[in-house]
């Protein structure tokens, strides 16, 4: 029997986040637990063994996603999606995005009871689920990916090589930049507490756009000639910015087409499979920061681009 949960109902039990999301000094833990490596004790590198489960509005379950497909293990390993919508039970599986075809559950949750019975910490996604051992590999987001990338390559006749050896501390230093100056700096303004906070953490995603910008102006992708996880970790990031992050933190004047060079490469990745059939615009809508009348932002309207737009970049 296909099980579904209820309607996600934040007047009976609140927005996600208190008392899952533990952020405070006490919480002696970290923020995603599970950090298991396919390829080590015991979880060997099989065909059919794990699945993924992800969230289409969620850019870190995204990544995880869009490596699967480059890496060619849409027949390696599983995957199915959460419901979009959240409440303070977390993730659940309902209609829209069909049920957990591997273990029948109605939420998430359900998963990490399973691998740890009484767990309290946040439930998030991506979750690598090891269907032999009934277990959460990891849902430690950046190990997963690079996973995904490395640890299946023999039953994978893709092409794509997202992280070789001989690129390795080029991607790491990219990605270390991206995360910190990308993907955390566009939410990190909307918490600014006050205007020079606020003027800055924007000025610094500004910069950051307008970098990645000019070396795009003359290199296809971000590290070497050739696709790497690195341009994964950004381009998530960049299909989320005029929907969402940029008229939820007020950030820049300037929509993603505002930077040419940038926006080329976000359609040019966008318009392959594995980045367009894994995104789902929809879901990517956003949320005012909370008025604060210490800080005065600039006017941000969601902006919907034509992604679909030639990239004029020649031949993938």
């Amino acid at each position: 029997m296909t099980v579904f949960a209820p309607p996600a109902d934040q007047a009976a039990y609140g927005p996600y986040g208190p008392g899952r999301l533990h952020t405070s000094p006490e919480w002696n833990r970290p923020i995603y637990p599970f950090q298991g490596r396919v390829g080590a004790d015991p979880f060997p590198a099989e065909p059919g063994r794990y699945h993924l489960y992800a969230a289409h509005l969620c850019p870190w379950a995204q990544r995880a996603t869009i490596v699967r497909t480059l890496a060619g293990l849409e027949q390696v390993v599983g995957l199915s999606y959460v419901d979009d919508e959240r409440d303070g039970r977390g993730w659940a599986f309902r209609e829209r995005r069909g049920p957990d075809p591997v273990n029948g559950f109605a939420f998430l949750e359900q998963a990490y009871e399973a691998t740890e019975p009484g767990y309290a910490g946040h439930i998030s996604v991506p979750v690598l689920w090891d269907r032999a051992g009934g277990r959460i590999v990891s849902n430690h987001y950046p190990d997963i990916t690079l996973d995904l990338a490395t640890r299946f390559a023999r039953w994978s006749d893709s092409p794509e090589r997202l992280y070789p050896a001989e690129l390795r501390a080029l991607i790491d230093a990219r990605n270390d930049e991206i995360l910190h100056r990308v993907n955390r700096g566009v939410s990190l303004v909307g918490r600014a507490r006050t205007q020079e906070e606020y003027d800055d953490l924007r000025q610094r995603v500004v910069a950051a756009f307008e970098s990645l910008d000019a070396h795009l102006a003359g290199h296809r992708y971000l590290v070497g000639e050739q696709l790497t996880e690195a341009d994964v970790r950004l381009w998530v990031t960049l299909a989320r910015f005029d929907l969402g992050y940029n008229p939820a933190n007020r950030i820049s004047e300037r929509p993603l087409s505002g930077f040419p060079h940038l926006w080329a490469y976000a359609r040019d990745l966008y318009q392959r499979p594995a980045f367009r059939d894994t995104t789902d615009f929809t879901t990517f809508g956003h949320r005012p920061p909370e008025d604060n009348a210490d800080v005065k932002r600039i006017d941000v309207a969601p902006g919907a681009a034509d992604w679909d737009e030639p990239h004029r970049r020649g031949p993938a």
